[in-house]
């Protein structure tokens, strides 16, 4: 019909791109929580991206932790949340 329309994961891959540079490598990352699904990203300056989803209709807490240290955090209803960890 000559519309252009933008899908979810037009805006997923826009959201990776800005902390997922070019080189990067996937790394191990898990999530013990249902709803939650993740995934990481070194980049080659070091700086880790860490890819949070939440699948869900709630708001959930729960701990990002890297390397034994931890922050609380809280992810909004079907949201997309990214840590910048240097």
């Amino acid at each position: 019909a000559g519309k252009l329309i933008y899908t979810n994961a037009y805006y997923y891959l826009g959201h990776f791109s800005k902390f997922v540079r070019p080189g990067a490598k996937r790394i191990a990352s898990s999530s013990n929580r249902d709803q939650l699904s993740t995934t990481a990203f070194i980049n080659t300056d070091g700086k880790i991206a860490v890819i949070v989803l939440n699948r869900s209709n709630d708001q959930l807490a729960y701990n990002l932790a890297v390397e034994g240290k931890a922050v609380a955090v809280t992810s909004l209803p079907h949201s997309i949340s990214t840590f910048v960890i240097e």
